[in-house]
C-alpha cells in the first residue's frame, strides 16, 4: 500500500497542477489539494477506501516525493533524456485514460443495449435436457418387483417412496429429486430415465452401485442455463462498454498516420 501510494505521489509531483489550491508546502513549493484529490480519485478508480486517515497519508506521501523531486531537480536529474521519455510517457498514459473516460461519459450503456447484448448471451448459450423424476431406492430386486407391483395396483409412489425407499436425501419428499440433467445420475439410472415418458413408471427394476431402484419420471424440460440479466449486470455493462471503447481506439488507430 505505502509503496502503490508512493509511486503515485512521485508521478502527481513530476506531473504537477496547473491549478494552485491551498495545501502543504515543501521549500515555498505548494502541494495544491487538487493534486491530492487527483491520487485520491486514483485510488477510488482501484477500488480502495479513501478515509481521512488515508488522506492524510496521501499528503504525507506527496510531501515525501516533492522533497524527492527538489534533491532530483538539484542534481539535474530532470535534464536526462530518459526523464523525458518517462514523462512523456506518463502523459500520454494519463491523457489516454482521461480520453476514455470521457468516451464512457459520453456513450452510456442504456437498459436497452444491455437486453440486446443479454439476448445474444442467452442465444450462444446451447439449451440442456433437463428431467424431474422420482425413484424408491431399495435393497434387492424383489423389493423392487414388489414396489412396482404396489403401483400397478395403484398405490402412492409419493407414499410408497416415504415407506420403502433407502435415500435419505428424498424419502421425506416421496422420492422427488428435482431437475437434474440426465449427467447428473450414474448411468444405468440416467439411461433408464432418459427412456421413460412423462408420468412413465420404469417396468423393471433399476441396478446401480446403490441398490434396486424404481423410477418414475414426473416431466422434462429443455432451457439454457443463464443467470438472469441483473445478476450479471455489471459484467455486461463493462462487457458491452469495452467492445465499444476497442472499436473506438480502433477507429482512431486506422485513422492516425503511422510510421514504423
Amino acid at each position: 500500500m505505502r509503496k502503490i501510494l508512493l509511486h503515485t505521489a512521485l508521478v502527481a509531483a513530476f506531473a504537477g497542477s496547473a491549478i494552485a489550491v491551498a495545501g502543504p508546502t515543501v521549500n515555498g513549493q505548494q502541494i495544491s489539494d487538487v493534486r491530492i484529490d487527483a491520487v485520491a480519485k486514483m485510488m477510488e478508480a482501484q477500488g480502495q477506501n479513501v478515509t481521512p486517515q488515508a488522506r492524510d497519508q496521501i499528503k504525507d506521501q506527496l510531501i515525501t516525493a516533492e522533497v524527492l523531486r527538489q534533491e532530483a531537480v538539484k542534481k539535474g536529474l530532470d535534464k536526462s533524456a530518459e526523464f523525458a521519455a518517462e514523462l512523456a510517457n506518463m502523459q500520454a498514459m494519463a491523457l489516454a485514460n482521461r480520453l476514455i473516460k470521457d468516451f464512457e461519459k459520453a456513450n452510456p450503456v442504456s437498459d436497452a443495449d444491455l437486453k440486446a447484448e443479454y439476448d445474444k448471451l442467452v442465444a450462444s448459450v446451447p439449451e440442456t435436457k433437463q428431467y424431474h423424476a422420482r425413484h424408491i431406492l431399495v435393497k434387492t430386486e424383489a423389493e423392487a418387483k414388489a414396489v412396482i407391483d404396489a403401483l400397478k395396483k395403484g398405490k402412492s409412489f409419493d407414499k410408497l417412496a416415504k415407506e420403502k425407499s433407502m435415500d435419505p436425501g428424498s424419502k421425506a419428499n416421496g422420492g422427488d429429486l428435482g431437475w437434474q440433467e440426465a449427467g447428473t445420475f450414474v448411468a444405468p439410472f440416467s439411461e433408464a430415465m432418459s427412456k421413460l415418458a412423462k408420468g412413465e413408471v420404469t417396468a423393471s427394476p433399476v441396478k446401480t452401485e446403490y441398490g434396486w431402484h424404481v423410477i418414475k419420471l414426473d416431466d422434462m424440460r429443455t432451457q439454457r442455463n443463464v443467470p438472469s440479466l441483473d445478476d450479471i449486470r455489471p459484467q455486461l455493462t463493462q462487457r458491452v462498454m469495452g467492445a465499444r471503447i476497442e472499436k473506438y481506439v480502433a477507429d482512431l488507430k486506422a485513422k492516425a498516420q503511422v510510421q514504423q
